[in-house]
């Protein structure tokens, strides 16, 4: 009986460890497939857009707008490293239409995951920002476009929010412009990597934000269901992640920032009809700015898909846009 016991509590232990192997290597091909990208603005979806520039650039395939009217000739190629680790960054450097860019307001554009700065959602935003006055700073985060290639993965904001803040750096100590003429533009994931940095640097003096995520947990959940993995495997994904690129993708968050505004102004925007990032996203973080004692603009457009708003309702967007940071960095 005795042998027979300890041969059932070995074959025991060693289910539970080939149950444990297993776990963690589906945490692993979670991690690998949702974190690596594709650098150098390489995804084949961004293939009609690689000759974009400031100066000339065309719309998505799906939209009819001529680009002409937000076209920005005289833009700089800069770079600048990123805070705390020195990371490379890449920009887009425009100044200032027909106003002395060392008194204009400046904004940092900032896109989302596996796109660049050479995508018009980027770029649009920038044009309808530098024809009304300021200067703009669009850049590539870290793994991505022209930046540098740290480990071809994305860290969900926890990392890259320091080449937002890079590039704010750079404005700030480099050309010299005040920190209260200095705010933030972020697109889908650049937009939660912009809502992280504005909670970490509290002189960032506004921010804009398209279609981010709100919880940094409850969105691995959303990405593992619309990817058909088991969300079971999300505490695997989490710790080996943390196991293979030394840092903790739920360290951060956009809600977090909720607590940190101080008064510091924000405009939310998404899609109704968004079907890449849940709207449930924005009227979460518009809830946190609340229950912190802080009332936020909030625009939900109406049948709008993930960061469309821009292109199917232009006009508005952009007098909003500049209403905006007008009212809050351009004085």
């Amino acid at each position: 009986m005795r042998r027979r016991s300890r041969i059932v509590v070995i074959a025991l232990v060693f289910v539970g460890l080939l149950a444990v192997v297993g776990y963690l290597a589906g945490g692993t091909l979670v991690y690998n497939r949702l974190s690596i990208v594709q650098a150098h603005c390489e995804d084949t979806d961004l293939a009609p857009f690689l000759a974009n520039t400031p100066a000339s650039f065309v719309s998505p395939s799906a939209y009819s707008e001529n680009m002409s009217a937000y076209a920005m000739p005289a833009y700089q190629e800069v770079t600048f490293p990123a805070r705390e680790d020195q990371v490379t960054i890449s920009g887009w450097y425009v100044p200032a239409q027909d106003v002395d860019e060392t008194i204009a307001p400046s904004v940092i554009l900032v896109h989302g995951l596996n796109d660049c700065k050479r995508y018009p959602y980027i770029l649009m935003p920038a044009g309808m920002l530098n024809k009304a006055g300021f200067n703009v700073l669009m850049i590539d985060l870290r793994n991505h476009g022209d930046s540098q290639v740290v480990d071809g993965r994305y860290a969900g904001g926890v990392l890259e929010y320091r080449d937002v803040l890079g590039a704010w750096d750079w404005l700030v100590n480099d050309k010299h412009f005040a920190p209260e003429k200095v705010g933030l533009f972020g697109i889908s994931l650049g937009a939660a990597t912009v809502l992280i940095a504005f909670g970490e640097e509290p002189r960032v003096a506004a921010a804009w934000e398209d279609s981010s995520y709100a919880d940094i947990n409850e969105t691995i959940t959303a990405e593992l269901s619309r990817n058909n993995y088991p969300i079971l495997l999300e505490g695997a994904g989490v710790l080996m992640g943390s196991v293979i690129s030394n840092h903790n993708i739920t360290a951060k968050s956009p809600l977090e920032t909720m607590s940190k505004l101080n008064g510091r102004p924000l405009f939310i925007t998404h899609g109704a009809a968004d079907a890449r990032l849940s709207v449930k996203y924005a009227y979460d973080l518009e809830a946190a700015a609340k229950a912190n004692g802080q009332d936020v603009p909030l625009w939900i457009v109406d049948g709008s898909d993930h960061i469309r708003a821009m292109f199917e309702h232009t006009a508005e967007y952009e007098q909003k846009l500049v209403t905006f940071f007008k009212s809050n960095i351009g004085s």
